[in-house]
């Protein structure tokens, strides 16, 4: 679907309407200029710093050397 901008017949709603049924629309302006309506789907929360404070236990011996490389070890 290709609108023209200054269309006073044209109605949002329609042209989200038309999109959401997977329609492409095209809306032109003007000054040669063309911009496109596409559906964005919900945006993805932010990570917060922190959130799983005291959620992770982390062994004492995280970090010692592990039986099966004692060989590779020098």
């Amino acid at each position: 679907m290709i609108v023209n901008a200054h269309d006073k017949n044209i109605k949002l709603a329609d042209l989200i309407q038309a999109v959401q049924k997977g329609e492409v629309v095209f809306i032109l302006t003007d000054e040669d200029k063309t911009f496109q309506l596409v559906r964005v789907d919900a945006l993805k929360k932010r990570r917060k710093a922190g959130s799983a404070k005291g959620l992770i236990e982390m062994a004492d011996d995280f970090d010692a050397p592990l039986e099966d490389f004692k060989d590779y070890m020098l």
